[in-house]
């Protein structure tokens, strides 16, 4: 009897045990599947957004396509107004519910029903994409005036010019003038006038927008004007407009000129409305820079239109010496360099010159396998260089 009430026992036992074991194993694929249905649910909510996002796609791409029109008239309050549009008739149209009619204006551009013609959306101004790349927005010159030596003058005034009256106007109204509307850069190639410009890109926050005259010069009539009259739009101010080489488009008017010459005039003509004419430019100041101020027109060089016209001429000797030290100083070079000396072998040249005898005579250290420049590097690049400046000096001559 013992014995079986033994096996009966440990019988229980096991299967108590059985079941525990058993009890757990289900409980932990319980978790298992409770875990697997979490994911499929957060698996069919991200199915769903994304079938949501197709269908809405799809309900956009069928949608049907908006005819850009021009607004002529706003007529009421209602929405009413004359619209012409890009295939050509005008049409008295109704806004819709969504636009708001403080954003409608004569000269507005907007988008309409291709059925009904109504107002949808208002359309940003358009703008011509070969103004837009002249813009400077990720290519900024890592220059600063720092970087610019025997020209404290020249940058003194700029600053007074074009930054001061952007960051601090207060100070023009407090004494009771106008802010200068424009700068004129003259002076001989290679003297900073460029570098200048690139500085004050670098260190102003406003818009700076960058062009050669020559790009202002189009094939067909009206074309430039209607460029000069896009890059000085007031939308983006502040803004900084740098022209150079302005000869190319403000040279001086003739009696006697070709058609293409007569459209360089009508840009020039543009250009000179633009600068002082009935509407204020608001902040959108002027660069200009040129080798050749003495072919100019009279007109763009008076007073209101370039305010100020600052020369920069060829650096004399402590100009010459600050323009060295500051292409040298990232240079390895030994430590007895004679400034002095280099400085009165280089009479007439200008910062451009400089920079590049400094090149030369790093070229010379690389040529002999050298560590570092030595002053005979320099001696021999100021040879090379200053050759051909006099050579070019006297080519000039001959057609003077």
């Amino acid at each position: 009897m013992t014995t079986t009430k033994d096996k009966r026992k440990k019988e229980e036992t096991k299967d108590g045990e059985y079941l525990i074991t058993y009890t757990r194993h289900l409980e932990k694929r319980l978790r298992n599947l409770e875990t697997e249905k979490q994911l499929l649910d957060a698996e069919r909510l991200r199915l769903e957004q994304e079938l949501h996002s197709l269908r809405n796609e799809i309900d956009r791409l069928r949608e049907p396509p908006l005819v850009s029109a021009t607004i002529i008239d706003f007529l009421d309050e209602k929405g009413r107004a004359i619209v012409k549009s890009s295939t050509g008739p005008s049409f008295v149209v109704n806004s819709s519910r969504k636009v708001k009619n403080e954003k409608l204006a004569p000269g507005t551009r907007v988008a309409l029903n291709q059925r009904t013609f109504a107002i949808m959306e208002v359309l940003p101004t358009k703008l011509d994409p070969f103004v837009k790349g002249m813009e400077v927005i990720d290519s900024i010159p890592d220059i600063s005036y720092v970087d610019i030596g025997g020209l404290e003058d020249q940058m003194q005034e700029v600053r007074e010019t074009v930054e001061l009256p952007l960051k601090k106007p207060e100070l023009f109204k407090k004494i009771g003038i106008e802010p200068p509307k424009g700068v004129l850069l003259f002076g001989p190639p290679g003297t900073g006038k460029t570098l200048l410009a690139k500085a004050v890109a670098h260190e102003t926050e406003a818009t700076f927008i960058r062009i050669i005259g020559s790009e202002l010069v189009q094939k067909f009539i009206g074309e430039g004007a209607r460029l000069v009259r896009e890059i000085l739009a007031k939308e983006k101010a502040p803004t900084i407009l740098f022209i150079d080489e302005l000869d190319a488009i403000g040279s001086q008017r003739l009696k006697i000129a070709t058609s293409g010459d007569r459209e360089v005039q009508r840009t020039l003509m543009q250009l000179l409305s633009e600068l002082d004419g009935f509407e204020q430019r608001g902040d959108v100041k002027i660069i200009g820079a040129t080798n050749r101020v003495d072919i100019l027109d009279p007109a763009l060089l008076r007073p209101g239109r370039f305010d100020r016209m600052i020369e920069f001429p060829i650096p004399d000797e402590v100009a010459r010496e600050a323009i060295f030290k500051i292409h040298s100083r990232n240079l390895r070079i030994e430590e007895n360099i004679e400034f002095k000396r280099l400085v009165n072998l280089t009479e007439g040249a200008t910062g451009a010159d400089i920079k590049a005898i400094c090149t030369e005579a790093g070229m010379f250290a690389i040529r002999k396998d050298a560590d570092m420049i030595i002053n005979k590097d320099f001696i021999d690049a100021i040879s090379k260089v200053m050759n051909k400046v006099k050579g070019q000096m006297v080519e000039s001559r001959l057609y003077t």
